[in-house]
Formats: C-alpha cells, sequence, structure tokens
C-alpha cells in the first residue's frame, strides 16, 4: 500500500469513528432543541449521518481494507463541549439556547467538511473516482447542513437582539432590532459557500438565499 493510500484510509477509518459519534449525539440535540425547524434539521441529518456511515464503509471496501474505525479524538473533544452547551441551555432562554446549539453544531459540520475534503483529495490523487465520488456526495451534504443552520439562526438571531434591544440590555447600532453588523458579518461568510450547498438546500428545504455582491 502506497502512503497516500495508507493517508486516505487513515483519514476514512477516523471519519467513521466521527460520523458514529455523531448519531450518538444528534437525538440528545434534537431534545434539546426548542425550535421546530432546528429540531427537523437536527433529525433530518441523523438520517443522512447514518447514510454517510454506510458510504465511509463502501469507501473502504472499495479499497480493500475492513470497514474498521479509529478513534477521533478531534470529534470527541467537540462532542464533549457540545454536551456542556446542552446543559447549560437548561438554564438560558430559549431563543439563546438554540443559538449556542447551532454554534456547537456549526463546529461539527466544519470538522466533517475539513475531513471530507482532504479525503476526497487523496482520493483523486490516488485515481479512486468511485471513492472520490461517494466522499464528494457526503461533502455535499456537510455543506449544505451547515448553509441551513445559518439559515435557521438568522431570525433567531434577530429576535434575540430585538429582545434585548427592547428590555435595554443591548445599545442597537441604528432603529431597534437592527443586527446589520452582525448580517454584514454573515453575508461575508456566506459568499464563500459553495453554489452546490445553497442549491441542495434550496432543492430540498424551499430555503431562498438572497444573492449578494461581490
Amino acid at each position: 500500500m502506497t502512503q497516500l493510500k495508507e493517508l486516505l484510509v487513515s483519514e476514512l477509518q477516523d471519519l467513521l469513528h466521527a460520523e458514529n459519534q455523531i448519531v450518538g449525539a444528534l437525538p440528545k440535540m434534537v431534545e434539546a432543541a426548542h425550535c421546530d425547524k432546528l429540531k427537523g434539521a437536527f433529525e433530518k441529518h441523523l438520517t443522512q449521518t447514518e447514510g454517510q456511515v454506510e458510504r465511509l464503509k463502501m469507501a473502504l471496501e472499495l479499497l480493500g481494507e475492513p470497514a474498521d474505525s479509529k478513534p477521533c479524538k478531534g470529534m470527541q473533544g467537540i462532542l464533549e463541549e457540545g454536551e456542556e452547551t446542552i446543559e447549560e441551555g437548561a438554564e438560558q432562554d430559549e431563543l439563546a439556547a438554540d443559538l449556542a446549539l447551532i454554534a456547537a453544531a456549526q463546529k461539527v459540520e466544519h470538522y466533517e467538511i475539513s475531513g471530507y475534503g482532504t479525503a476526497r483529495c487523496l482520493a483523486k490523487q490516488i485515481s479512486e473516482p468511485k471513492v472520490a465520488r461517494l466522499l464528494s456526495y457526503t461533502l455535499g451534504e456537510e455543506e449544505a447542513a451547515d448553509f441551513l443552520l445559518s439559515e435557521i439562526g438568522k431570525p433567531l438571531l434577530q429576535q434575540a437582539t430585538s429582545v434585548e434591544v427592547g428590555n435595554g440590555t443591548k445599545t442597537p447600532w441604528g432603529e431597534p432590532g437592527n443586527v446589520n453588523a452582525s448580517s454584514d458579518a454573515t453575508d461575508d461568510h456566506e459568499a464563500g459557500v459553495p453554489q452546490r450547498a445553497r442549491a441542495a438546500v434550496v432543492g430540498e428545504s424551499s430555503v431562498k438565499a438572497k444573492k449578494h455582491r461581490a
């Protein structure tokens, strides 16, 4: 086995363990979420993640390797922080608790996006197009999930800001409830979201993303 193939197998085994951990964590996030859309997003991603586990096993089989996993300490740490977020959310108002859940979930997505992007690149380099195709499909799901979480978070953030402005705990930058400062930062981030992630969300969830100026 070449060193690049060994590296790819190692990355896939790491991702397999990460995904299995996520399968165990998502039901807790569904239960902790208050917003119906957020609950629905977590439930949908649980189903997707179960499919991603099977895809990783297929990829390893295509490489002639057993579908074994190796401990993924990175995901373990992220999910432990997520557990803390759920516990802290019990003492927060619903908007703040849901926004914290979204932040925790996006940390998971960003880890996965990085991992699948690297693995797909390696698969292409060693001429394993079938493996690369499987990884591309999962990468698209993760990017779409991340984008959807951002869309769900927008109105929650606006509501939370309006509440803080209304009770005097926050000074608005402009009119009450105006969240232009945070919206601009979000828009800058979304400008880099791959088009396929936007298309997946629009097609599956009817979320209509606004076009931003370059």
